[in-house]
């Protein structure tokens, strides 16, 4: 069956609290609008550069107050709602930068830990090290709901295709992605990389961003997208502050696009030998 999913577009600041309540207020547009699954970004909770700060404000799971939030909200709306990722305390000191999806009773029905981590030296002098602070998670999972066949990923592994092969290969019709880009890789990638995944897959990407200049002196790309399995871009935000973007979610379309082209029937199974190129007065034999 159709439904409406809705990306929720913040600005996260430093202060959980006053994050919380802004992600309450942009889910409460959402669910007006008629959304019964909604996606906030990576990060919802907080942004923050200095991990000494970060980690004085950090909770566990049990005591976080994006969690609690984000079950209360679905519960109060009758949503699936999806805390696209928050950080999260662990009991090794380090952290994990985890997304919950919580049913319309708000109970937790999946949690995914981001795989890949974002260790990058940009042009511009942006130096991330995401591996010094978090653990990164190893487990994808897709999650059937009653309205669509859902998978998992957060920001950094959109760069990734075999994860998103591999739900798709499960059976995911949807693909979600929460991020916060930076400026300089989301205009050069962010869109493309999207498509690209819907395209390949054959499968809806729902993606909702963090946007404009963060209190922790950091800028993100934003244009939160949701994008169907041909890679049309069906709803799609600016590139600063907060924004609600809904479209409507056909999973007939899936099963329409791997019809056309059922690549996903169609892959085979390969090797790969690395032989040496030109040599000396001829070819290598």
């Amino acid at each position: 069956m159709s439904f409406k999913a809705a990306a929720v577009q913040m600005c996260s600041g430093v202060d959980p609290v006053k994050n919380a309540a802004a992600m309450a207020r942009l889910v409460r547009e959402a669910a007006g609008q008629g959304a019964i699954y909604v996606q906030t970004p990576e990060m919802t909770g907080m942004l923050q550069r200095d991990r000494t700060a970060a980690r004085a404000v950090l909770a566990d799971e049990a005591h976080d107050i994006i969690v609690k939030t984000g079950s209360e909200l679905a519960a109060e709306f009758g949503i699936h709602m999806h805390v696209g990722s928050t950080a999260i305390a662990l009991a090794d000191g380090k952290i994990a930068n985890r997304g919950f999806l919580f049913g319309p009773d708000g109970r937790i029905l999946n949690r995914y830990d981001k795989i890949h981590m974002f260790d990058v030296d940009l042009d511009n002098g942006e130096s991330w090290r995401e591996s010094a602070a978090y653990t990164a998670g190893s487990e994808a999972r897709v999650l059937s709901l009653p309205f669509a066949e859902m998978g998992f990923a957060i920001c950094y592994d959109v760069r990734f295709p075999a994860l998103f092969r591999a739900q798709a290969m499960a059976g995911a019709e949807v693909m979600t992605v929460p991020a916060a880009f930076t400026k300089q890789t989301g205009e050069a990638h962010w869109e493309i990389l999207l498509r690209a995944r819907a395209i390949e897959n054959g499968v809806f990407v729902i993606a909702a961003a963090q946007a404009g200049r963060h209190e922790d002196g950091r800028e993100t790309f934003g244009h939160s997208m949701i994008i169907d399995p041909w890679g049309t871009v069906l709803a799609s935000a600016g590139a600063a502050g907060e924004a609600v973007i809904v479209a409507e979610i056909d999973p007939g379309a899936v099963k329409a696009a791997h019809d056309k082209i059922p690549n996903l029937r169609n892959g085979r199974e390969f090797s790969v030998e690395k032989i040496a190129g030109a040599v000396a007065g001829g070819v290598a034999a």
